[in-house]
């Protein structure tokens, strides 16, 4: 007997233009009825607001899927492909999701309280207001992304405080200092961002790479004089970037973690 609290998003994908192939239609079958099926062929499924709770969906294969603020607290989800599936708001309270594919995976405004993932998991994810993610998870590379992310969308204060807790994580990586000196000097926070163009800079000079390091001495002292030359705080917004627009050449050769920092920040490589 089809549980009545699982049959909306089978009905719903009754109802699409392109139906599922029949194999997935079966999966999806399953999985809604008993709550039990592993490796799963449920990519691009609708699951919106589903009930699969304490579901055994090892090695399911859900790239794609819709399984936004569906229920999955207590599900096992080891193994399981979750690439580019939505997952926002959703409950996976208590879910184990050790070993499963995370990339572009939206897990923003999900409670993920007592959830179980694998070291660094979210690095490729984006869990931008999600809740109950314990510290040891959120690794260097994931919260210098999130932090990239806020600045793509104009959130400066919480940029600043993701790139502070990634140098917290991390501070020997002379990125996340840039970053967060970039996000300052657009909160008018010039001599905090001075200090931190500063410190990177140091820790550029100390890898060898002068070069940058004479960049960012420079990008310390026009963002910590800027408002006496500009006297209008107006004047000073959006600097980070231009400061640092002779850095594009020497970026190009960094890591790629280095370069999504300062792509979104209009250096434009």
């Amino acid at each position: 007997m089809l549980n009545p609290s699982r049959l909306m998003p089978l009905l719903g994908l009754w109802l699409i233009a392109s139906p599922m192939q029949a194999e997935s239609m079966d999966d999806l079958i399953q999985v809604l009825q008993d709550g039990d099926c592993r490796n799963c062929r449920l990519a691009d499924a609708d699951l919106v607001h589903a009930d699969l709770r304490d579901a055994d969906l090892r090695d399911a294969r859900l790239q794609r899927a819709n399984l936004g603020e569906a229920r999955l607290d207590g599900a096992d989800l080891r193994g399981a492909n979750l690439s580019f599936t939505s997952l926002r708001g959703a409950s996976l309270r208590g879910a184990n999701l050790e070993g499963s594919i995370l990339h572009g995976t939206d897990l923003r405004w999900a409670d993920l309280s007592g959830a179980r993932l694998s070291p660094n998991a979210l690095e490729e994810a984006h869990w931008q207001g999600a809740t109950g993610i314990s510290r040891d998870i959120r690794s260097h590379a994931a919260l210098h992304n999130a932090g990239v992310e806020a600045t793509q969308a104009g959130r400066w204060p919480e940029a600043e405080r993701l790139f502070g807790a990634a140098i917290l994580s991390s501070p020997q990586e002379p990125l996340s200092w840039v970053a967060r000196g970039i996000s300052r000097s657009e909160l008018a926070k010039d001599d905090l961002a001075a200090q931190d163009f500063r410190y990177a800079s140091a820790l550029f000079k100390k890898g060898g790479n002068q070069k940058v390091a004479n960049q960012l001495q420079t990008a310390a002292e026009m963002v910590q004089t800027r408002r006496t030359k500009t006297h209008s705080k107006s004047e000073g917004k959006g600097w980070g970037g231009q400061l640092l627009g002779g850095f594009t050449a020497t970026a190009q050769a960094l890591a790629p973690l280095a370069m999504k920092a300062l792509i979104p920040l209009g250096l434009g490589f």
